[in-house]
């Protein structure tokens, strides 16, 4: 399942933050990957335990907590601190699969990594290429986004990121270990979890849609590792 999530930042919200990346130390994004990206990754990122990261890493937190849209669909148990990078002058990361599990950085956590977000904070206009393109069975997706929207998408897939040849783009990356581990399942629950909250809003509450959320609850309760 791929979402785009709109509006996860505010743009008054990304203009600062993209004031302080970009004023910011970029280090090597090869730090953070493991032999087989390491292969394929050229991009600079923020330092994973950096002040900086730290700090805007809890305001994309505390924006995803308010979104129910994210949390619907994320159903998320744990979520790796938020990270940074910038892709410019050609840089590009090429096809590989995001590892089983990371590590939070200065923990001893392991986190799994179920779900992968990526949330844009440049806008289309401002760079050429740097298209994420995500491979599933039905082919591939490009995705480019603008500053502030998220796309949410399974850890499982294959993907990449095209060369930048003008411009910046800057994002924010992270893993959320879900409370259902199947991408099938959450996608289920979320389909039927819309469904619900769009015919409570035409029908209002109704002994169906008591039955129905019911339905909704006793799934999550028989699929979640909680």
């Amino acid at each position: 399942m791929m979402l785009h999530i709109p509006g996860v930042l505010s743009r008054e919200q990304v203009a600062a933050m993209r004031a302080r990346l970009d004023a910011s130390d970029w280090v090597d994004g090869r730090a953070t990957v493991g032999a087989q990206g390491a292969q394929v990754k050229q991009n600079r990122q923020l330092a994973e335990t950096s002040p900086l990261a730290l700090e805007l890493g809890r305001t994309v937190l505390e924006a995803l907590a308010g979104n129910a849209l994210f949390f619907a669909a994320a159903l998320p148990l744990r979520t790796i601190p938020p990270m940074f990078n910038s892709y410019a002058g050609g840089e590009h990361y090429g096809a590989h699969v995001d590892g089983a599990l990371r590590r939070v950085a200065g923990s001893g956590q392991w986190v799994r990594t179920d779900v992968s977000s990526t949330l844009f904070l440049s806008d289309p206009d401002d760079y050429d290429g740097g298209e994420l393109i995500v491979t599933d069975a039905y082919g591939e997706h490009e995705v480019k986004l603008p500053a502030g929207d998220l796309i949410l998408y399974p850890s499982t897939s294959i993907h990449r990121v095209e060369p930048v040849t003008r411009g910046a783009r800057v994002c924010s990356f992270f893993w959320t270990q879900s409370m259902v581990r199947d991408d099938m399942r959450r996608g289920m629950l979320l389909e039927l979890d819309q469904n619900i909250q769009s015919l409570r809003a035409r029908l209002g509450d109704c002994a169906e849609l008591v039955g129905l959320t019911g339905h909704y609850h006793n799934l999550l309760r028989q699929w979640s590792e909680v």
